[in-house]
């Protein structure tokens, strides 16, 4: 029992204690602190995957599904890389867009379409159309 009011104690004191300790410092030494803390923080976020779904909604409620994998690798010193792979519908399965983003200039961008075995490059004047044209508006794939 004695032990258990122990434990109770600490656990009401330590906040308390860390406040005061908190507070002996300067402003300047606290600013600083927090500084180092959020610089330690902002080490980037690597790498990530995940499975995503698009829906796309034409105005007459049809809709066409994309079903692809998604990976992106943070690169030090330069942009992320990134990777798309689609999966359904069964037209553009294998369907692939790898991105290498840039901080400055141009990002590259290369797509491989399984159909006829090739890579094409994308070149930066044309990455704001379509690269995987929209099949017909479907509601199952």
């Amino acid at each position: 029992m004695r032990a258990s009011c122990l434990v109770g104690l600490v656990a009401i004191l330590a906040p308390l204690l860390a406040t005061a300790d908190s507070r002996a410092q300067t402003p300047e030494e606290r600013g600083l602190a927090i500084a180092r803390e959020a610089d330690a923080r902002d080490s980037g976020f690597g790498d990530w995957t995940a499975e995503v779904l698009m829906v796309l909604r034409d105005s007459a409620g049809g809709e066409s599904r994309r079903d692809m994998r998604v990976s992106v690798l943070e690169m030090p010193g330069d942009g992320d890389r990134s990777l798309i792979v689609f999966n359904r519908p069964p037209d553009i399965d294998g369907t692939a867009l790898l991105t290498h983003a840039h901080k400055s200039g141009e990002d590259d961008q290369w797509l491989y379409l399984p159909s006829v075995a090739r890579v094409k490059r994308i070149s930066a004047a044309n990455k704001s159309g379509p690269f995987v044209a929209a099949s017909s508006p479907t509601r199952t794939w």
